[in-house]
């Protein structure tokens, strides 16, 4: 099962969304990192569901314990294991849909796969499972911003047909977290809010966009070929759960555009490195960061579980209507942003100790 990702900056994440706990295992982070497990907490506590009506009720404080890898306040250079234990678990909420496909859902593909699955919520292809990831993404966070000044942020741009108006390269944490949606244009947030809670009470759910920018990241991160910088963010963006597409820059907007209009002129920069005039590009030219932003989009699809009834079949294949219990977000989108984060996060740490692997000789 692919629970790992990453090269030199490596996790493994495991738990399921109604066992024990959920966790990971960070290997090669930097030796001497001051880490503290507040600075973990603060990005989980992002994450964490029941933080108003348009997420799940599900109450979980998630506490992080930091297992290994820290000691007095500084990574070890060994592996760091962080573990989350499940407190507001209640699996018997899914037993009378045990022999039933949820539709949509991983139901029905685990079971193809493996001959079980866990039928306690989504087992492994629950959301929860990114409790793992975000934890990870917090160290990648405080590496990036330590050791290179790179700052990571995301915000919800888009719920069903609301657009909200964003600039990326002004974009705040303060405006992001101004409000539940997560989303910093105040008026396109309040209506998100009403179309979310109003697709809650009917027993419906909600897609949309999470835009995400990474400030500050150097030129020469990743390779021309397959470990292409916008390859590898598509790979653990797609990862996540719901998500269903990924662009960077103009993304699919540029192929309404010719050459000449879409192209980003060089100019000669304050530090006598070339620098555009503009960033359609989205920070990343021929699979190589070019010193700009870092500008991407990731869509995610309406929640799967719905309360209103769906058809579907049991295991031995006959056709029976579901009306899903449990509890769920109807629009993944505001606990998303920190998800996103997240795995930019982790792919650009990755990449950043990549580069100092090869930088023996000194730059241009």
């Amino acid at each position: 099962m692919g629970s790992e990702f990453g090269r030199i900056f490596r996790i493994s994440t495991f738990g399921e969304s109604h066992g024990g706990g959920i966790g990971v295992v960070v290997d090669g982070c930097p030796p001497r990192l001051e880490l503290d497990v507040a600075e973990i907490q603060r990005d989980l506590d992002r994450r964490r569901p029941g933080q108003s009506r348009l997420s799940t009720p599900r109450q979980e404080d998630d506490r992080a314990e930091i297992l290994s890898g820290v000691f007095e306040g500084r990574t070890l250079g060994s592996p760091i294991a962080i573990l989350v234990r499940n407190a507001d678990a209640r699996p018997q909420a899914y037993e009378s849909m045990k022999d039933v496909y949820r539709p949509s859902h991983a139901d029905w593909t685990t079971e193809a796969k493996y001959g079980i699955r866990n039928w306690q919520g989504g087992g492994r292809a629950s959301a929860r499972e990114t409790i793992g990831r975000v934890a990870a993404g917090a160290i990648a966070r405080k590496l990036l911003r330590t050791a290179a000044g790179i700052e990571v942020l995301a915000f919800v741009e888009r719920v069903h047909e609301v657009v909200a108006k964003v600039d990326s390269a002004s974009v705040t944490l303060a405006a992001v977290e101004s409000n539940p949606v997560r989303c910093p244009d105040a008026a396109a947030a309040a209506e998100m809010a009403e179309r979310i809670d109003a697709a809650r009470r009917r027993g419906d759910s909600l897609g949309g966009v999470v835009g995400c920018v990474a400030r500050g990241v150097p030129a020469g991160l990743g390779d021309p070929v397959f470990d292409r910088l916008e390859a590898d963010l598509a790979h653990g963006l797609l990862s996540l759960p719901a998500s269903k597409g990924f662009e960077i820059g103009s993304g699919f907007a540029g192929t309404l555009q010719t050459g000449i209009e879409h192209n980003d002129p060089f100019v000669p920069g304050a530090d006598g490195r070339p620098r555009t005039t503009s960033n359609r590009s989205g920070g990343v030219q021929g699979g190589i960061s070019n010193g700009e932003d870092v500008v991407l989009r990731v869509a995610f699809k309406p929640t799967a579980t719905i309360s209103s009834a769906q058809q579907t079949v049991d295991r031995e294949g006959r056709a029976v209507v579901l009306e899903a219990q449990g509890r769920h977000d109807p629009c993944v989108l505001p606990r998303a942003v920190p998800l996103v984060e997240a795995m930019v996060l982790l792919v650009l740490a990755d990449h950043w100790l990549r580069q100092r692997a090869v930088d023996v000789l000194p730059p241009l």
